[in-house]
């Protein structure tokens, strides 16, 4: 008698049950219902994946999760409408239409890849939390708060800059968090030149310019001066509490008087 043919379970291998546990149960359960002959594609299309660089694994996830993840959001009406009143909040004039989140949602998988080089081997997990869990649409919808919020911070001058830290509950965990890290961009960039800045009578001129920088190297100083996790947190936590950032627009982007700064 043939001995007839039987697939082991997946979950019945102790060295991948680890890895299996980190997935949600539905995955796992259609993992495990899988024959061989399936099994063998999926193997294939994760090697196929994990193998490819970073643009074509980009390109990959954008085609394959954008439109399930746009309608997600979509469906999360009074989510995206708490997202947009911040940023009305904020004076940030940016609209969540369909062609925004989709800009965005690929912007963040490019994010992520950028960040393998401080976090290497985390751009697969970071950007697949996006497809793999339901609920991680509002991490889109947060990314997308942080990121125009760190915007209108990289076009403040750094007298705008100390007025914005100020109001904070926490001052220099503010500064050190955000403020900061724009300034040393900043500089890094040329954009503020501060040569006089240890010259006590000198003029500080630099102190009220306003960063003068196109859209497109907005988003690149953006994404190279934070990484994914701290722009989503940021807009988390706005979300969570509307007074994690103090702001207060009339003080802050007052003009400064003639001769105010020396």
């Amino acid at each position: 008698m043939p001995v007839p043919h039987v697939v082991p379970s997946i979950l019945e291998s102790s060295k991948l049950s680890p890895m299996f546990d980190k997935i949600p149960a539905e995955v796992r359960q259609w993992a495990e219902s899988l024959d061989w002959k399936q099994r063998r594609y999926l193997l294939s299309l994760c090697y196929l994946l994990c193998s490819a660089s970073p643009d074509v694994q980009i390109d990959f996830l954008d085609e394959y999760t954008a439109d399930g993840l746009i309608a997600k959001i979509v469906e999360d009406y009074d989510t995206q409408k708490k997202v947009q009143s911040y940023l009305d909040r904020f004076h940030i004039d940016t609209q969540l239409s369909l062609d925004l989140l989709r800009n965005y949602i690929r912007q963040f998988y490019i994010h992520s890849a950028q960040d393998v080089r401080r976090k290497p081997g985390r751009y697969l997990e970071s950007a697949l939390r996006l497809g793999i869990n339901p609920k991680e649409k509002n991490y889109v919808l947060n990314y997308i708060l942080g990121f125009e919020v760190l915007k209108m911070l990289f076009k403040m001058s750094w007298m705008q800059h100390e007025k914005l830290y100020l109001l904070q509950a926490n001052q220099e965990e503010f500064y050190l968090r955000y403020i900061k890290p724009i300034q040393n961009t900043h500089q890094l960039n040329g954009i503020i030149n501060p040569k006089d800045r240890k010259l006590f009578f000198a003029k500080r001129s630099y102190f009220v310019e306003i960063p003068q920088i196109g859209e497109k190297k907005l988003v690149e100083l953006v994404m190279v001066t934070f990484v994914t996790d701290i722009v989503s947190h940021l807009g988390f936590s706005i979300v969570r509490n509307i007074n994690h950032v103090t702001f207060d627009y009339n003080y802050i982007f007052e003009p400064e008087l003639e001769g105010a700064v020396n």
